[in-house]
């Protein structure tokens, strides 16, 4: 069989996409509901920030606007999990239903057809929120707007994206082999609210786990490090766009290794 390439993907992410779209706009109440909520959501999470640094004018050496850069970064890097890969938590339902084997027999790949299958297009307006949060903390701190910096800033946003991603794949994967997996996933969803703060804050054995057992602190904190404290750059910033990739890559081949399984034994 010809192996088929990106081009291909391409084509048919792009007609499924716009079938997911069409039939969400069949229910705008529900679209614009959904989106204002989350909207809501995010502004109260800018409102405790405020509160909180009413009362402290910094945090471990962290200002209000690096704080709030934090935040913004974080809300950007989890938008792709929110839009692209957001059908992870339908597949225990799939599995144990058993309608999941309708995936097995097509001729594409199971992972990609899986996930390009829902875009949950309220999560736009988490990204505008981010951006938006991001922009006015970056004109606060008075941080340089060079080419070099934005391209930095694009590279490090999309290896952090790509750890929240793994951290979600493997999470969803479990279903696979643990039945009541949805607190599995409902746990490392809320990991994702401590990527918003330094792991300066928390305590040695906490900084150690968030680091190399659930990486939640590179979601945010140490890819953003190069642009908020470039003259300051642990090696831990500097090879997370590599550790990006290959914990997603090890999420891959979690979640392919599960299907796998699944499609052998149909159960």
């Amino acid at each position: 069989m010809k192996k088929k390439g990106i081009n291909f993907y391409l084509h048919i992410y792009f007609k499924i996409l716009a079938q997911d779209i069409k039939s969400k706009m069949s229910y705008r109440a529900d679209f614009i509901i959904s989106t204002i909520g989350m909207i809501f959501t995010n502004i109260a999470g800018f409102v405790s920030f405020w509160i909180l640094f009413r009362n402290f004018p910094s945090i471990n050496g962290w200002s209000y606007y690096e704080m709030m850069f934090l935040y913004g970064f974080s809300l950007i890097s989890i938008t792709p999990v929110q839009c692209l890969f957001d059908n992870n938590w339908n597949l225990r339902m799939y599995v144990y239903s058993g309608d999941f084997i309708k995936y097995c027999f097509r001729p594409i790949n199971l992972f990609f057809y899986y996930q390009s299958e829902i875009f949950d297009i309220k999560g736009l307006g988490q990204l505008a929120f981010g951006l938006a949060t991001m922009v006015y903390a970056w004109t606060k701190i008075g941080l340089a707007c060079t080419p070099l910096i934005i391209l930095k800033t694009i590279i490090f946003l999309i290896t952090a994206s790509l750890i929240m991603i793994a951290v979600m794949n493997a999470a969803a994967a479990t279903c696979f082999w643990i039945t009541n997996s949805f607190f599995v996933m409902d746990l490392a969803l809320k990991f994702r609210d401590y990527a918003k703060y330094p792991i300066t804050i928390f305590s040695p054995v906490f900084r150690f786990i968030f680091t190399f057992i659930i990486p939640v602190a590179f979601i945010a904190y140490y890819p953003s490090l190069v642009i908020l404290r470039p003259d300051n750059i642990p090696v831990l910033s500097w090879i997370s766009p590599a550790f990006g990739c290959l914990f997603f890559w090890l999420s891959y081949k979690l979640w392919m290794h599960g299907a796998t399984k699944y499609s052998g034994t149909g159960s």
